[in-house]
């Protein structure tokens, strides 16, 4: 009879999820104090907390380390030798999509001045740009930037794909990354959903802002790093382009920055994938992972390491 697999979890609202489950032994460990045993088959680490939080891991024997975030930059570089780290795809895209969606419907709309005008009482009822007939560029196009297209779509946009190449799929062509320049200056919005890597690290310079069209939205939902914060501040401080942030660099942004109080642009605190419909979904996945485990089987969303090693974990 094999031993139970052992599982960590951040906090007693997973454990209260996730147990009983047979065949598995439960820990809730969040990482603020030792490791509560020598060995898990699977980690799940606390959540937003940063990657140097893996530093904790260094002394125990793992088989799986499985985040709740999508995002795994700087990951690489302070994960313990040996150990395979699953991402949490499948969980965030739906809310992410939903918060860009919303960004991008308020910041044509104009919301943000009505919420002013409502504290003032100053009716001003002047005509703005809507969602509908706009042509949006989606750079980036895995997993959330799908999930934003499926909600654009019904708001009769007109969805351009980008990718890191080119490709064909069903719906038709989606662009490499070498068009971009061809392809900005042709859209009304631009989202940005890629990870942050070598390659991404501020793709939203000065001259990217500079291909856009005047009047165009910047909506960025992937990591502030991505974009160049002092040329997007030129850019919507002249009044010339709008953005919606959801995330920014350096992050939290301090109070004092230009770009809480710059006309045009929206700013939300990285809260992309923090609603209500993220624990069923990091539920369901972790419980996926288990059930692999029990089989036998490789893990899912496995981005760096072998995950080969963990069917012999424990």
């Amino acid at each position: 009879m094999r031993d139970p697999l052992q599982v960590s979890l951040p906090d007693q609202k997973l454990l209260d999820a996730l147990q009983p489950t047979a065949g598995v032994e439960f820990f809730v460990w969040d990482f603020s104090a030792p490791a509560p045993a020598g060995r898990f088959d699977i980690v799940v680490p606390p959540y937003m907390r940063g990657p140097e939080v893996l530093a904790a891991l260094e002394s125990v024997e793992i088989g799986l380390i499985q985040s709740q975030s999508i995002g795994y930059d700087g990951v690489a570089d302070v994960l313990p030798a040996g150990c395979v780290f699953a991402n949490a795809a499948g969980v965030h895209e739906t809310s992410t999509a939903e918060l860009a969606l919303g960004m991008m419907i308020s910041s044509q709309r104009g919301m943000a001045d009505f919420a002013r005008n409502q504290a003032s009482g100053r009716w001003d009822n002047s005509q703005r740009p809507s969602l509908a007939d706009r042509q949006v560029l989606l750079v980036g196009y895995g997993g959330v930037g799908k999930a934003i297209e499926a909600r654009l779509l019904p708001f009769e946009t007109h969805v351009t794909r980008m990718a890191s190449r080119e490709r064909e799929d069903s719906a038709g062509k989606i662009f490499g990354i070498d068009s971009l320049f061809e392809q900005l200056p042709l859209h009304d919005i631009v989202v940005v959903s890629v990870p942050l890597s070598e390659q991404t690290q501020q793709l939203v310079d000065a001259k990217f802002l500079a291909a856009m069209p005047d009047g165009a939205l910047l909506v960025n939902v992937a990591r502030g790093a991505v974009a160049d914060t002092a040329a997007l501040l030129a850019e919507t401080s002249s009044g010339r382009l709008r953005a919606a942030l959801d995330v920014t660099d350096p992050e939290p942004l301090p109070a004092e920055h230009p770009l809480w109080t710059t006309p045009g642009v929206l700013v939300t605190p990285h809260v992309g994938g923090a609603s209500s419909a993220m624990f069923p979904r990091m539920v369901r996945l972790i419980k996926q992972q288990i059930g692999l485990m029990l089989d036998g089987e490789e893990p899912v969303n496995v981005v760096l390491g072998d995950s080969a090693k963990v069917q012999s974990a424990g």
